[in-house]
């Protein structure tokens, strides 16, 4: 028996090594306490790391003394840095690892090569009494077999054995690990999980408690909200500065990929409010708060920030900066490692390089760009999306290098030709967003943003399918924590028929951004078009609770009733006092539908007249439903020719399907080259 200190020392021998990745936190916690029942030691992270200790050394530590080496392998863990270089320590140590896998993300060759000889596990449908005997009958054969007891061998547990990721699954068992983590989410304070169908969106979410359960606040190591910067210029129209400058360390911390950071909707969404760091940290599931504030003078600003632990309260770190505005991305680096440094993370040596990436050092061009920032939280509407072309655009010109700066303008631009341009205007609209994306990731070619950017305008404005993905896997790649690019190639992934992986992004986008309803509008879409109609209303259901009065979100949610059938609810989604194109959408055909001819023609007339042939892929898809197929066919044409955006969901559109089996639409959709 380990004394206290003991037992959380490194060197010291332990049966198992549990790596994973922060997200994973609740399973993880769960196998250990499976394994520690049976009587089984293991060594996890930050448990087991002891107080002083160099964090990266004492997991080479653990890992070295431990006998058996067991991953859970999971989406999470194949983009965590640190989980790779865990699992290749264990490799190069030749410790027998058992992976314990939780979803089917595919491997990358890396994880293939470091697995090919290990035993695996599969979470899938199994008896829950039976679980924790398999998993501790798998540790224990690996420590007591002549054969297990050498480094590096593989025995024939029961479980999977396999020299390769190919082979069938030999057998499948359920691990405790699963009901303790549904008991961690379904504990949460979400009255909205109780909505029929809700079940399926918990795991869009990560846990919170309720405000008297302690006991149950259990964030994920290494999880942080940065708060928007108190503005102490005394002058309420800094308050651009500040806000911005928050955001933008707040996207300096996201490049770490040892770090959950919540992103920027929800934790700006506490501004002004009277709320506790404690109160912060439950309800965006964190485990720490950065806050601070600035004071700029001309050139020069003042910045002080400090850390706090929200479950002790205490103040890991604080320190105040006074630099020039041309220091502003060197500033940016020395804030994030100061707080990695405390939160016992690795700020590596590519987050250190890309924190810079696309930044500027012309104080002018930064003060347009944080201008533009601070229009992105504003209104959507018309001249609010004009107003940020023109100050981004600005940004630009004051450095034609900043590219950043380029990416915000192709976002305004391209935002701007899908829902305010005319018919004439469009495409060259277009070509503006297009060349300005082009320009920021010539100028930066390892800013996840800009190739997201590019993909985003490429998929709507000139339907070209294959780079858009291409854009979209490289974003991703760069920018695996960025809730905006998980968000547009999540429903990007959708419409384009990967409905899981797409989905996948999608709900990792709302664990970082809980509280953000646009994210919750997104999942929506992803859904409806994976032809998940009540969980699509569940999911604009949770949106509406952040605005109740988001019209385009109830238009969206009538549009799911639709599809199930239900023309009364779908009728009273849609027929708001201002409607959003998908309510007069829905009101054609639900009106249709219910044999009132004359108001369904009324609603298209409608939309012909404010949107033009702008909405021609709309109009088809209400001819289609209408069974008016010559017409509907002839609007898909209009919609190619365009070309209007809304034809980038033709593949996986319930609303076309009228029209499947005509010649014609097979053949748009040939033409499409939509990616297999």
């Amino acid at each position: 028996m380990h004394g206290p200190e003991e037992s959380r020392d490194p060197a010291v021998a332990r049966d198992v090594f549990i790596s994973y990745a922060s997200l994973d936190v609740a399973i993880a916690t769960a196998a250990v306490t499976a394994l520690e029942r049976h009587g089984l030691t293991c060594w996890i992270a930050p448990r087991d790391v002891m107080p002083g200790s160099l964090y990266a050394d004492g997991i080479v530590r653990a890992i070295n003394a431990a006998k058996v080496f067991v991953l859970l392998l999971s989406e999470h863990a194949l983009a965590s840095a640190h989980v790779g270089k865990e699992i290749e320590r264990a490799s190069s140590k030749r410790r027998p690892i058992i992976a314990l896998r939780t979803d089917q993300a595919p491997l990358t060759p890396a994880f293939e090569y470091f697995l090919s000889e290990s035993q695996w596990i599969d979470v899938g449908a199994g008896g829950l009494d039976g679980a924790a005997a398999r998993l501790v009958d798998a540790v224990r054969r690996l420590i007591d077999s002549p054969s297990g007891a050498k480094p590096g061998g593989v025995v024939a547990t029961g479980v999977a054995a396999t020299r390769g990721w190919n082979r069938p699954v030999v057998a499948v068992i359920a691990v405790v690990a699963v009901a303790a983590a549904a008991l961690v989410l379904f504990r949460a304070n979400r009255s909205w999980l109780s909505k029929p169908g809700a079940a399926a969106l918990a795991d869009s979410a990560a846990p919170s408690a309720s405000a008297g359960s302690a006991e149950a606040f259990a964030p994920p190591p290494h999880s942080i909200a940065v708060l928007p910067f108190v503005n102490m210029s005394g002058d309420p129209k800094q308050d651009y500065f500040s806000d911005g400058l928050s955001e933008e360390l707040l996207n300096s911390l996201s490049t770490v990929r040892d770090l959950q950071v919540a992103a920027r909707t929800s934790s700006f969404s506490f501004k002004g409010k009277d709320a506790n760091v404690a109160d912060i940290a439950r309800k965006l599931n964190v485990g720490d708060v950065l806050e601070g504030s600035v004071r700029k003078d001309g050139n020069q600003v003042r910045i002080t920030a400090q850390l706090i632990n929200a479950l002790t309260g205490f103040h890991l770190w604080s320190q105040t900066y006074d630099r020039n505005l041309r220091n502003i991305l060197a500033l940016q680096t020395e804030i994030a490692s100061a707080v990695t440094k405390a939160l016992q993370a690795t700020l590596m040596a590519d987050a250190v390089a890309s924190i810079e990436i696309g930044g500027t050092q012309n104080p002018a061009a930064f003060d347009a760009y944080l201008h533009g920032k601070s229009l992105d939280r504003g209104n959507f509407d018309k001249d609010n999306t004009l107003a940020r072309v023109a100050t981004y655009s600005q940004a630009a010109r004051l450095d034609p290098g900043f590219a950043k700066a380029w990416v915000g303008a192709a976002t305004a631009q391209n935002m701007y030709a899908k829902n305010f341009a005319t018919d004439a205007e469009i495409h060259s609209w277009f070509q503006q967003a297009r060349a300005s994306a082009e320009k920021a990731l010539a100028l930066a070619p390892e800013l996840g943003e800009a190739h997201a950017t590019v993909a985003y305008v490429l998929e709507g404005g000139f339907l070209e399918f294959a780079r858009a993905q291409a854009e979209y896997e490289r974003a991703l790649a760069l920018a695996p924590n960025d809730a905006a690019v998980l968000l547009l190639s999540g429903v990007y992934f959708v419409e384009t028929g990967r409905p899981e992986a797409g989905l996948s992004n999608l709900r990792r986008a709302i664990a970082l951004d809980q509280l953000n309803p646009e994210a919750y509008g997104r999942l929506s879409i992803g859904l409806f078009y994976a032809h998940r109609y009540r969980q699509s209303i569940d999911a604009a259901e949770r949106a509406l609770q952040f605005n109740a009065n988001d019209t385009a979100i109830k238009n969206f949610r009538g549009l799911n009733y639709l599809m199930l059938g239900d023309l009364d609810s779908a009728r009273l989604s849609c027929a708001t006092e201002k409607r959003t194109w998908e309510g007069r959408l829905c009101l054609a055909i639900v009106y249709d539908k219910l044999h009132q001819q004359r108001e369904a023609e009324a609603e298209l007339a409608a939309m012909k007249a404010e949107l033009g042939n702008s909405s021609a892929y709309q109009y088809a898809e209400i001819y289609a439903q209408w069974g008016d197929t010559a017409r509907a066919l002839d609007w898909l044409d209009v919609a190619y020719r365009l070309p209007d955006p809304g034809i980038s969901t033709l593949k996986v559109d319930g609303l076309i399907d009228p029209l499947r089996k005509e010649p014609r639409l097979q053949q748009i959709e040939r033409e499409l080259k939509f990616p297999q």
